[in-house]
């Protein structure tokens, strides 16, 4: 079977992080697995030299970026079409808004068999402008007719979309977005710890707080900073740790300087997510404050690792924050309500560990990346019509079964 992935861009993120172990699932099946994607811009890091290495036939596109632009949109279509009229796969499977758009419409006008798509997150929103809302509504909507299956990373990715008038009920089915949970779930011993917080510049007695996102809009830091002298009233030994780059670095530093906290935040820039596991492992609890995901990794990222989880309740987060069991969940833009709950948390460590423990037996099974993995070729094996529940594929060797996918297809 040949399956070609398309995305906009091999940042690291989520969803490329996702499509990543999808494409390396396939590839050790025995398919044939190509992927397109834009440059690797911005000051994310990239996830490109991981896709090579992997033994994918990937292929890039110049001029397929983030941002719209009606000329360089209509090239980066082009090329994408060219690409999949020599690639010629069974099935092509879009990820994020741009490629999502263009990849569809370019496998469609081929007569590419089946089409797939997943939605990491929905690209309108309430913090989008209207004009862009109604684009992105009108063309994820006719898109939907050529999309023989939509992936949700979340069942509250479903809802919104159907609500929208994205699709049908029949089209969609839930995958929980795939993780390498062994990485976080291996224990660090005290020493090992204690040296993985000296590496952040964390004292004995701090309690880390620990955010994972891009320096980006809608992602919360601003509102995290702003509730952390509140929290300094309660807990002066609290200190943030902030895993991620971006366009807001300067502005958010300067934020730091502003409320009088920058000693008590820690900027660690891009860290790679071979080394997530480590910063989680030095960390007590996880904030996530993003004002718009699907289903952030970082929450099963952090319960996998034994830290609760502080976060808005919207969007995904309130399928795996559960309150009291695996963390607290917060009505957004409620500052004071973001700061008790770190409060509650930094000052209980027993309710941590329990919370932690709930957590991690939750996401045990739930995100591990084969799971994904046999969901997505079980779905990939009912488009075709195969009976055996393979996709055209080799079997997965033993090592890798995660059992039955679970999977919910909607009506």
């Amino acid at each position: 079977m040949k399956i070609t992935h398309v995305i906009t861009r091999m940042v690291v993120g989520g969803a490329q992080e996702n499509t990543l172990l999808t494409v390396e699932g396939f590839l050790r099946r025995g398919c044939r697995v190509s992927l397109i994607s834009g440059p690797a811009e911005g000051p994310e890091g990239s996830l490109l030299d991981r896709a090579w290495r992997s033994g994918a036939e990937v292929h890039i596109v110049p001029d397929l970026g983030r941002e719209i632009s009606p000329a360089r949109d209509m090239l980066a279509c082009i090329r994408i079409r060219r690409l999949l009229k020599t690639l010629a796969p069974d099935l092509v499977h879009t990820h994020s808004a741009k490629a999502g758009v263009l990849g569809r419409m370019a496998a469609a006008s081929l007569g590419i068999p089946w089409i797939v798509h997943t939605y990491h997150g929905l690209p309108f929103h309430p913090y989008e402008r209207p004009w862009r809302n109604w684009l992105y509504i009108r063309m994820e909507r006719y898109c939907a007719r050529l999309t023989h299956r939509i992936i949700s990373v979340c069942d509250a990715m479903t809802r919104q979309a159907l609500a929208a008038g994205v699709g049908s009920p029949r089209q969609y089915a839930t995958v929980y977005s795939g993780i390498e949970t062994e990485k976080f779930l291996r224990a660090r011993a005290p020493g090992e710890r204690a040296e993985l917080r000296r590496r952040l510049g964390l004292e004995p007695s701090d309690v880390a707080i620990l955010k994972i996102a891009r320096l980006f809009h809608l992602k919360g830091h601003d509102a995290v900073l702003r509730a952390a002298p509140l929290v300094l009233r309660k807990v002066p030994h609290a200190v943030w740790v902030f895993a991620g780059d971006g366009v807001l670095r300067d502005e958010l530093e300067g934020l730091t300087v502003n409320l009088g906290i920058g000693d008590r935040v820690r900027f660690l820039g891009i860290v790679p997510p071979d080394g997530i596991p480590d910063v989680l492992a030095a960390c007590d609890l996880l904030v996530h404050a993003s004002l718009r995901e699907g289903l952030a990794r970082a929450l099963p990222q952090a319960m996998l690792s034994g830290l609760p989880a502080v976060s808005l309740n919207l969007d995904g987060a309130p399928e795996v924050v559960l309150p009291g069991r695996t963390g607290l969940l917060v009505a957004p833009g409620d500052l004071e309500g973001l700061a008790e709950a770190q409060i509650s948390l930094c000052l209980d460590p027993e309710l941590r560990s329990r919370m932690g423990r709930e957590g991690r037996e939750l996401c045990r099974e739930k995100f591990d990346w084969r799971r994904m993995v046999d969901a997505l070729a079980g779905i990939y094996a009912g488009l075709l019509g195969r009976a055996d529940g393979q996709p055209g594929c080799g079997p997965e060797p033993p090592s890798g079964s995660a059992g039955r996918p679970g999977l919910n297809l909607g009506n």
